[in-house]
């Protein structure tokens, strides 16, 4: 949906809209930017404020806005995670290829830190905003989305089953509809097995329905899903191999989303594995027991703005919660990070920018398991923006 197109009760509330967020500093200032999160959010002004300030504390504790040309990929995520890109469809959005089905999967999980994974979900994501905005420029025109075609040849149970993998998928699916709303202009999802529908269930739940009538699933039937999407594309923008005429000679194939040679369908190394090695506690880190059913957390009073907050741990014997958020001065919490981590396997190690002089509080969450206890190590720190490392103890006496 672009400003253009909205009605006169709409348009009104996209005014509105506008002046309740003019104090923000946006990534795009354009009205058909602003107006995604006031759609994701049913035209509801006060949830799609609240919905992308947080988005905006989010970019700003992990340093997304820099992200394309401050931080680099691992080479295993460049070669094997799987996203091509094409042409344009129809409507100039840019066709973002997905042979979801052929990717090694625990191989590719075996290989990075869920850190890392979701920091270059991020930035994709931030790489396919770019893209809009440059045909939006080439077409003269503005562009709502990009076009997906997910293809889940070769995808088995063996893959669904593996926890980590439905893990992951369901944090990506959360982390984009909470701070990528309208990004997607459709998905059509080919050569799904049945199997896929029990995953896509468990999906559908943390999806806007607005970003579920996008989404089209369809079976192996070629000549079905062929037709389908070139009524959503020209012939010559569309890969041979999914009824197209576009050869992966042709400039446009895979330009800007990889700068290695792609390797998508074959297995990866094991020599690209992280070590499996159980943690052990750091000479300055502190136990904790956290009880069953109960959460502890630390609170850091910022004084400075831009200071960073650290932290490092682990669990002895199973995972655990973590979660990172600040309290606003009317007692709200906004939520930076809530994962529940692997920390028995990998000492978790992160950082946040605090961009605002308030509590912040690092939680511990064992109110999910009924049966035992959780021993952490950990260690905190928070560097001023004058580079002086100050320690929790030192913070909290």
């Amino acid at each position: 949906m672009f400003v253009s197109q909205l009605d006169e009760t709409n348009r009104a509330t996209f005014e509105q809209f506008k002046e309740a967020i003019k104090d923000c500093q946006l990534v795009n200032p354009d009205d058909n930017y602003i107006l995604k999160w006031l759609v994701a959010r049913n035209f509801d002004i006060d949830q799609a404020e609240n919905m992308l300030r947080q988005s905006i504390e989010w970019r700003r504790a992990n340093r997304i806005d820099g992200i394309l040309d401050q931080w680099e990929p691992p080479e295993v995520l460049q070669k094997y995670y799987p996203v091509e890109l094409a042409g344009v469809d129809k409507f100039g959005s840019p066709i973002c290829i997905v042979p979801f089905g052929q990717a090694d999967w625990r191989g590719i999980l075996q290989s990075v830190s869920k850190r890392d994974y979701l920091r270059y979900i991020c930035y994709l994501a931030e790489m396919g905003m770019a893209e809009i905005v440059n045909n939006s420029k080439l077409a003269q025109k503005p562009i709502i989305g990009s076009m997906f075609i997910i293809d889940m040849e070769g995808l088995s149970g063996k893959q669904m089953s593996y926890k980590p993998f439905r893990d992951i998928g369901l944090e990506t699916v959360k982390l984009l509809e909470a701070n990528y709303p309208e990004d997607l202009r459709k998905t059509i999802i080919i050569n799904a097995p049945k199997l896929f529908t029990l995953v896509f269930a468990m999906v559908k739940p943390f999806l806007n329905p607005v970003t579920l009538e996008k989404i089209s699933v369809l079976g192996f039937d070629r000549k079905e899903w062929s037709a389908a999407l070139l009524k959503e594309m020209d012939a010559n923008q569309l890969p041979v191999r999914y009824g197209g005429t576009m050869k992966e000679s042709d400039p446009k194939w895979n330009h800007n989303y990889s700068f290695v040679e792609k390797k998508i369908g074959e297995e990866v190394p094991q020599s690209y594995y992280l070590a499996k090695v159980k943690p052990t506690p750091k000479d300055y880190m502190i136990s904790l027991d956290v009880p069953k059913r109960k959460k502890i957390k630390f609170e850091h009073e910022i004084t400075q703005v831009n200071s960073i907050l650290r932290w490092e741990f682990m669990t002895e014997d199973c995972d655990i919660g973590f979660s990172v958020y600040y309290m606003e001065d009317d007692g709200k919490r906004v939520d930076l990070m809530n994962e529940r981590m692997q920390s028995h396997l990998v000492m978790e190690e992160g950082q946040i920018v605090c961009t605002r002089t308030c509590t912040y509080v690092l939680e511990f969450d064992n109110s999910y398991s009924v049966l035992r206890s959780k021993t952490v190590w950990h260690h905190m720190v928070v560097d001023l923006p004058s580079s002086i490392p100050v320690s929790s103890e030192e913070l909290n006496q």
